[in-house]
């Protein structure tokens, strides 16, 4: 059995075990519940397996779809033990929510439409059609929500009102707004008391997680604030947004969301099916809208303060994918190519960093302020070949092959680990499918057995 064959394998252990039958959690005890962009990553390497449980996948997540359209990020798993997460969120405080089923009361990176897409390619004509018809109509509802809901001056960009729902959750744009506009003054009082540490014992993460690999006591704590006000506001963003200090025109959400337009296009044409006038003309708004996030000063995208107005000037792996949106000049394109070569940038010893090396957020084991990560260097390997880039694609894609190969092969199984200090956390036998990886000496960090690892990794070694 070669390298491929036994990463192939290895992957497909992973999702076998954290499939819990008509969906798969993104890791065991850390991430007990249903994720919305998980799934459908997941879904896009289940397709190369198994096309009916990758299709039960993406179906699965529609159960949890409010009346209004939106889909939720998290849907949560039934069980006493889980009672606290679903107060947590209450998501029935809001009528829109469904009654049988308990969810968060936000969203996520539409994902959905490219997941749909991709599983069709794996089916054959008449039956890709009837997928693409099975799902049609909540696609275009929940598109539909994101432009009612979510861009209430018609401006094309949509803006976040969670950092949850950027999928980068702790990201430098999302903590820069936090510290300047929305930081309870309990939190600071805390923070300048120096008490943060007490909150490990009541934090779920960091009794799976060394705390250094997580978002800071401090971001925790501001983004639980958040969440309750969300929920005292029954997760209205009517009632949200005249008050509201943070909310974010968030780049990489909406370069996802621009694809996600793209895809949900190309399948009303392959069933005959015509999208709403309005939500055509909202779209078209949109890939122009992205333009306004380009700062000529600095040559990035950026994300913006749908407050302020002004651009968020903290770096990121999102200033790169526009690639993936597709929808930019074929020169910029090739500036932002041209950042994956840069040293003190993306130029790193293993796949693209969440954060560039040059910002003074990096940290390279914690969460989404350094590490490498396998979905968004899977975004930018997808974006590359949307411009003819198909070199670097391939070189990009075999490093990040490599990286999950080389802890795959060579796992630290039932030891504690060897970038942290925490006695109390052992790193449990690994497949090398982690959640993230260190960009610098491509060590494992965060969850082991890590679902959209394994299954992208499955999808990068099925591409041709």
């Amino acid at each position: 059995m070669n390298k491929d064959q036994l990463l192939l394998k290895e992957a497909q252990k992973v999702l076998k075990q954290n499939d819990r039958g008509d969906w798969t959690v993104p890791a065991g005890d850390l991430y007990p519940h249903q994720w919305l962009w998980d799934s459908c990553f997941i879904a896009i390497g289940l397709r190369h397996l198994d096309i009916q449980r990758a299709q039960t996948e993406l179906t699965s997540l529609l159960r949890g779809q409010w009346s209004n359209g939106m889909l939720p990020n998290i849907i949560f798993s039934d069980g006493r033990e889980f009672h606290r997460d679903r107060e947590l969120w209450r998501s029935y405080v809001n009528p829109y929510a469904p009654d049988n089923v308990a969810t968060s009361g936000i969203t996520q990176p539409p994902m959905l439409a490219e997941a749909v897409l991709r599983v069709g390619e794996k089916l054959k004509n008449p039956q890709r059609r009837s997928w693409y018809q099975s799902v049609f109509v909540e696609l275009v509802r929940y598109h539909e929500w994101l432009y009612n809901e979510r861009d209430p001056h018609k401006e094309g960009l949509i803006l976040l009102l969670h950092p949850y729902e950027s999928g980068l959750d702790n990201s430098p744009p999302w903590i820069s707004e936090l510290r300047k506009h929305s930081m309870p003054w309990w939190v600071v009082a805390v923070e300048r008391l120096r008490l943060d540490s007490f909150v490990n014992l009541v934090r779920h993460d960091t009794r799976h997680i060394p705390p250094g690999q997580r978002m800071s006591n401090i971001e925790a704590m501001a983004y639980w604030a958040a969440i309750r006000r969300l929920r005292r506001k029954a997760y209205n963003s009517e009632a949200l947004l005249p008050r509201s200090l943070f909310a974010v025109q968030d780049l990489a959400f909406n370069c996802i969301l621009i694809r996600a337009n793209s895809c949900l296009k190309e399948i009303s044409q392959i069933i005959g099916r015509e999208l709403p006038a309005e939500l055509v003309q909202k779209i078209e708004t949109t890939e122009k809208a992205l333009e306004q996030l380009w700062d000529d000063t600095t040559g990035q995208y950026y994300s913006r303060s749908f407050v302020s107005h002004k651009l968020i000037e903290e770096p990121t792996v999102a200033t790169l994918l526009p690639l993936y949106a597709g929808k930019i000049s074929k020169a910029r394109a090739e500036h932002l190519a041209g950042l994956l070569k840069r040293r003190k940038w993306f130029a790193t010893n293993w796949p693209v960093p969440s954060v560039p090396l040059c910002s003074s957020y990096f940290d390279p084991i914690k969460y989404w302020q350094g590490p490498t990560w396998v979905n968004t260097n899977w975004l930018i390997i997808e974006g590359l070949k949307n411009y003819g880039f198909d070199q670097e694609a391939a070189a990009l894609r075999q490093k990040t092959l490599d990286l999950v190969a080389k802890n795959g092969m060579n796992p630290v199984r039932g030891k504690k680990s060897a970038i942290s200090a925490d006695s109390h956390i052992t790193n449990r036998t690994s497949s090398g499918m982690n959640e993230y990886f260190n960009p610098i000496n491509g060590h494992p960090v965060g969850a082991p057995n890590f679902s959209w690892t394994a299954a992208l990794t499955i999808d990068l070694l099925k591409q041709p």
